[in-house]
């Protein structure tokens, strides 16, 4: 039997039918979800499942001693350390820059925006040899640091916040941005009428409505610093125990032919990346149901 009817009661409106071979949401759900299951376990899961079993085969002691070599704990702490710091400050200033490109008219506004995207393009080497040469001692903006405040910048670990700063920035403004495009005006004037200032509007009005994208901006800068090689190994220096990131590390552990001790270490950093996304989302979940509940 193929559907199955609930009777109704003498004199009452009888209930809906109840189909036991309802349709999906959409039409081809389950073979789309097939396909979509079948994208992500070829290009993403059987990958890193990878890692975690090429590990493995140093055994639970081998695995603890190379994880947690001083060297390494120091590049753990300077990648996940400069990573975040730089997805903060991203976070401000994409911030920033996405409002006046959203809420400001002005000269050179399409130079401004295209200029922001040009992280995208650039290829990391490139942009590593450009800022290494920007703030070197005698660089046009190192120099002037040096000389005037005795900061150093380039193959230091603020040389890798400023190339982590520098590739990141376009995550935030580029997720911020369409948002604060489709924020209605009207809103803002009509907390304003009712006598809120300027700061109580951003609070109470602006700020919870951009929230999810602020976070999920923050996600996708800070998970691109964590993984970014290309620009960061110019600027660094790559000194152990001071300016060396893991990714640097896992590749020299691959030219040593250690490719256990890289695996090891890449499975911990896939580790740590995803928690600390996964509490990202979750928090940005709770913000999003929050959300729809106080205007239910």
């Amino acid at each position: 039997m193929t559907s199955a009817s609930i009777p109704a009661a003498k004199g009452a409106q009888a209930p809906f039918a109840v189909r036991r071979n309802s349709p999906g949401v959409l039409p081809g759900f389950g073979i789309s979800m097939g396909y979509a299951v079948l994208y992500l376990s070829v290009l993403v899961l059987i990958p890193l499942a990878a890692l975690p079993i090429k590990s493995a085969s140093l055994g639970w002691q081998g695995f603890w001693d190379a994880v947690t070599a001083p060297r390494v704990v120091a590049s753990y702490q300077l990648t996940f350390g400069a990573s975040l710091l730089a997805a903060l400050v991203n976070l401000v200033f994409g911030t920033i820059v996405a409002w006046v490109l959203v809420r400001y008219r002005f000269p050179g506004k399409k130079i401004l925006d295209a200029l922001v995207d040009l992280p995208f393009a650039l290829p990391t080497a490139v942009a590593g040899i450009a800022l290494t040469a920007l703030y070197s001692e005698k660089g046009w903006l190192g120099a002037p640091l040096a000389e005037w405040f005795g900061l150093k910048v380039a193959f230091t670990p603020l040389g890798i916040v400023i190339a982590l700063i520098f590739i990141g920035v376009p995550f935030v403004v580029r997720t911020v941005q369409p948002v604060l495009e489709d924020v209605e005006r009207e809103i803002e004037e009509a907390a304003a009428s009712l006598g809120a200032d300027r700061w109580q509007t951003i609070r109470r009005v602006l700020l919870p409505t951009i929230l999810p994208a602020l976070m999920t901006g923050f996600a996708l800068a800070f998970a691109r610093a964590v993984g970014e090689y290309g620009s960061v190994v110019f600027i660094a220096g790559n000194m152990p125990m001071v300016s060396e990131i893991t990714p640097l590390l896992i590749i020299a552990k691959l030219e040593q032919f250690d490719y256990a001790g890289a695996a090891a270490i890449a499975t911990v950093m896939l580790a740590l990346s995803f928690v600390l996304l996964l509490v990202i989302n979750l928090l940005q979940g709770w913000q999003a149901r929050r959300g729809l509940g106080r205007q239910a």
